[in-house]
């Protein structure tokens, strides 16, 4: 059925499925193991979440400007993730404070190029396959993710089991968390690999002149969409990397951590698969708005809600969250530049989004934290992401491209 509505690259596919699943290993416990595993304070673990945006902000459109300078898309791809690879290992055996944050440096120089020039390679990929193929490729990424978030804990476990490794009294609630970063790093490798086998002609090889990027910062509606971008994450950003963190401050453990990402993706792999509708009936930038207005919602509940029994059905809104934010956004993004300029338009919305951004919410959300209180971050982060969301259509313009 899918393949009479799509020519879906199995490569493709199989790359979001392995490295997504890697991020449902390392995203939902990162926070939870800096602040218990590694024993740091509320404020270095802010600073910590800060180094990766604070590299992307250099790393990101350096990486989209090598790929789209060389039309080697795929090949910085490998490259990427291979990097990735390595630095899940040597924040495996960091161990105090400067040498999690070095660590954590050398991930994010190539972690953080790894999605925006996925979502080039995607797009390029997908060309003019239809309004549904980015979705039912991008399906694979959640169900990877989704995987191992469901899977992660029994591993643990087992590896707790055979280490004798036991909570005590003021050590963490999950001895032994830091395995997370080596299947982490075999699981990128094996995206590594798997993005060699991706397409080498066609669109994913066009090259960009030099010069060429300065296209962008004439075009007012790209603009725009950065600076709108900007203040979105820096409202969304913090709260979902000290989600475990709040889960935690509610009585929740690692099985409840692990519970509310099976709801959290259940919901999002069904509504991934009807992204084409979505674009049909609202367009890039409804599903911008509605995904902005589901943060919104999500954060300013958490923050009033203090049984994590009640915690879960507002998890549903992260499905809407991811779809409308991390899909409308790339493709309202994609219709308003240049082909030959995709992989720095996404790498400079990276930048802006997950580094500049990223960097003011990790930072502020970490000092609420210390200073305010768990309900703080989420709080401000969902009454600011619901006027936000408002004004939507009002900040940004149509695409010209018929998109919006």
């Amino acid at each position: 059925m899918l393949s009479r509505i799509m020519p879906r690259p199995l490569s493709l596919s199989a790359f979001w499925f392995i490295y997504m699943g890697a991020l449902g290993i390392f995203f939902p416990y990162f926070s939870l193991y800096l602040s218990e595993n590694a024993g740091l304070s509320g404020t270095q673990v802010g600073l910590v979440l800060a180094v990766i945006p604070l590299i992307a902000i250099v790393a990101q459109p350096l990486w989209g400007q090598v790929a789209d300078r060389t039309g080697a898309r795929r090949r910085v791809l490998a490259y990427l993730a291979a990097g990735t690879c390595l630095g899940y290992v040597l924040l495996a055996g960091a161990v105090g404070f400067p040498f999690i944050v070095a660590a954590t440096a050398f991930l994010a120089a190539f972690e953080t190029g790894v999605l925006p020039t996925t979502l080039s390679v995607s797009f390029a990929v997908l060309r003019d396959a239809g309004p549904h193929a980015y979705g039912f490729v991008r399906v694979w990424g959640t169900v990877g993710f989704f995987l191992l978030v469901l899977s992660f804990p029994s591993l643990l476990e087992r590896y707790q089991e055979a280490r004798d490794l036991v909570p005590e009294a003021g050590g963490p609630s999950q001895p032994g968390l830091e395995i997370m970063f080596l299947v982490s790093a075999g699981l990128v490798l094996l995206a590594s690999l798997t993005s060699l086998r991706l397409p080498r002609e066609g669109a994913i090889s066009l090259r960009a002149a030099r010069g060429d990027w300065r296209a962008l910062l004439k075009n007012r509606t790209f603009l725009r969409f950065l600076v709108f971008s900007f203040a979105a994450y820096v409202l969304m950003h913090g709260p979902i990397w000290l989600f475990p963190v709040f889960i935690r401050s509610r009585g929740g453990d690692l099985d409840t951590i692990r519970g509310m990402w099976i709801l959290m993706l259940a919901v999002e792999i069904p509504l991934m698969l009807s992204t084409g509708s979505g674009l049909k009936g609202l367009g890039a930038r409804g599903l911008l708005a509605v995904g902005i207005l589901a943060s919104g919602l999500r954060w300013t509940l958490c923050a009033a809600v203090s049984d994590p029994f009640w915690l879960y059905p507002i998890q549903v809104l992260h499905g809407v969250t991811v779809v409308g934010v991390l899909v409308g956004g790339p493709l309202y993004l994609d219709a308003v530049s240049p082909e030959r300029l995709r992989s720095t338009a996404q790498g400079l919305y990276s930048m802006v989004g997950m580094g500049l951004a990223g960097i003011a919410s990790n930072a502020g959300s970490g000092w609420l934290l210390e200073h305010a209180g768990i309900n703080a971050p989420y709080l401000v982060g969902g009454i600011g992401a619901l006027v936000l969301g408002g004004f939507t259509w009002w900040i940004l313009p149509a695409p010209a491209q018929g998109a919006g």
